[in-house]
Order: structure tokens, then C-alpha cells, then sequence
């Protein structure tokens, strides 16, 4: 049975970092999930360049049925914050000790879901007081892993984010 990995998406998301974990991900043997606000959803990346068809609406998707969620940067996860359903997923996934990744702006999902307290992660270096804000300590670095939690900062990182979260799954690496 394949590995199920959620993505948690929404429209202005970074092209970069959708399109490439989500490709590690299904070239490696696991089942790759969009999760957005609705079902059937067209979701554009903020160049314009790509765009993703979500799978699932927050509302149908259970945190049990993933071994992973991912959380792409760009402008999607002030999209993606603002949906409780969202929150209660991160939420659900963290409880259940799921692997969460998120690089640039995802983890401001993390913050809102509250799973930062005492975390150590990175992000894109303008959410940084954000971060600190939460109760998370900020450290400017391609890749931290901290528990359940692997976070990064820009697309120039996600070489390493990519490389965290396959060696966490426990494939062969790409």
C-alpha cells in the first residue's frame, strides 16, 4: 500500500515548492493528496505557470489517512490559516505525531494551528518574528528538523526540505 502525502494548498502558492516535493513525492512510490478549501479546485501558483486540481476540501480529509503533510510557501498559507478546518488538520496530523514539512511562508499554519511553542524551525526569514511570536525559535538555516516538524526557508532550499522528508518517510532517496 503506497504512502499517502497530504498537500495543503491554496491559490498564490510558490511554484517551486509545490511542483518539486510534490514530484520527490510521487516518483518515489507515494500517493501525493491536494487539500484545499473545496474539492475540485483550481489552484494557481503566483508565477502563473503551474496550476494544481485539489483532490479534497479540508472538510473531507482525515489527518489518520496520511503518513505526511507538506505546506508549500508563497501566499498560500494566509489562505490556508484563515480555514479552521485547515487548523484542525495540522492539528489532527501533529496530535497524531505525523510528519509535518512546511518551507517558506507554511509555517504561519503551524503558528495558527498553535504547534510552535518550544520548536525550533526555519522559515522564510520575514515570518521570522512570527515564528518567535508563536513561541518557536527562529534559526536561519536550509533545513531544520525538530520532532515531526521539518521546516525550510526559499526555493533555494528545497533540495535539502526534499531530502528531509523522503529520509523521514523512509524511502530510497531520488
Amino acid at each position: 500500500m503506497k504512502k499517502k502525502v497530504a498537500f495543503l494548498l491554496a491559490d498564490e502558492f510558490e511554484d517551486s515548492e509545490m511542483k518539486n516535493p510534490y514530484d520527490a513525492m510521487t516518483k518515489n512510490g507515494m500517493e501525493a493528496v491536494i487539500i484545499s478549501l473545496q474539492k475540485g479546485q483550481t489552484l494557481k501558483g503566483k508565477n502563473g505557470t503551474i496550476e494544481y486540481t485539489s483532490h479534497l476540501s479540508a472538510g473531507d480529509a482525515l489527518a489518520q489517512d496520511y503518513e505526511a503533510v507538506v505546506i508549500p510557501g508563497g501566499k498560500s498559507p494566509g489562505h490556508l490559516l484563515q480555514n479552521k478546518r485547515i487548523i484542525e488538520f495540522v492539528t489532527e496530523a501533529n496530535q497524531q505525531g505525523k510528519l509535518i514539512a512546511a518551507i517558506c511562508h507554511g509555517p504561519q499554519v503551524l503558528a495558527e494551528a498553535g504547534l510552535l511553542r518550544g520548536r525550533t524551525l526555519t522559515g522564510y526569514p520575514g515570518i521570522a518574528d512570527e515564528i518567535r511570536e508563536a513561541g518557536g525559535h527562529y534559526e536561519d538555516r536550509e533545513v531544520i528538523v525538530d520532532g515531526n516538524l521539518i521546516t525550510s526557508r526559499t526555493p533555494e532550499d528545497e533540495p535539502a526540505f526534499i531530502k528531509a522528508i523522503i529520509d523521514r518517510l523512509g524511502v530510497e532517496a531520488y
